[in-house]
């Protein structure tokens, strides 16, 4: 997960109101997605989670991701997110289409002290260029800050990912500055941060 460096905005909410958003993860079993089916990963996905992951255009870029990225190192990062969920601080989807193939992942941490979070994941590189991204990150914003209770979204990406700068500049995004992420296997990136509160976030949609 990201370090404690982000968010940039800190603003601590009450207990209940952090309570509420743990207990609103805990109850999480899908999040929405563009056409597919998205559900809690499990264990025995490991092995179809680690295949879709092995395409590098998948996984170089998210600096999230276990490293080296082996099947059983997979199956700990499912089981990781399985307690960050019983936390109330992290969950973990599977995107799925018709024939139950994974087709892309959404992956969510938490900080209910400050009704903040951040959404990583990725879309099978097939799906990529096709609006797709946009309108899926779009469901999956707009989730966090209903379903979830959030107040502030802040989102992370390398400073060569221009495709996610795009797509966060799209979505009404505000530009917070540069901070060095950190990695599983303790080596680091430069990384750019990106903000939005709930409320920028709905008069973005209106607008």
């Amino acid at each position: 997960m990201a370090g404690s460096s982000i968010p940039i905005t800190k603003h601590t909410v009450s207990d209940e109101k952090a309570e509420a958003i743990r207990q609103a993860v805990r109850a999480a079993t899908s999040s929405p997605t563009v056409d597919a089916v998205a559900r809690l990963a499990r264990p025995d996905d490991a092995e179809a989670f680690h295949a879709f992951l092995s395409d590098p255009s998948v996984f170089a870029p998210i600096y999230t991701l276990p490293r080296p990225l082996t099947v059983e190192n997979v199956r700990a990062f499912i089981e990781a997110h399985m307690r960050e969920r019983q936390e109330g601080v992290g969950l973990l989807f599977l995107n799925l289409d018709a024939g139950g193939q994974i087709v892309g992942y959404s992956d969510f941490c938490i900080w209910p002290q400050w009704a903040a979070g951040e959404l990583g994941g990725a879309v099978h590189p097939s799906l990529q260029s096709q609006g797709r991204g946009v309108k899926g990150a779009a469901l999956s914003f707009g989730w966090m800050f209903d379903a979830l209770g959030l107040d502030l979204i802040c989102e992370t990406a390398a400073l060569d990912n221009i495709r996610t700068a795009k797509l966060l500049d799209h979505l009404g995004f505000a530009r917070k500055g540069e901070i060095t992420s950190t990695r599983p296997d303790g080596t680091t990136r430069a990384s750019l941060v990106w903000e939005i509160t709930k409320d920028e976030w709905l008069k973005f949609q209106i607008g």
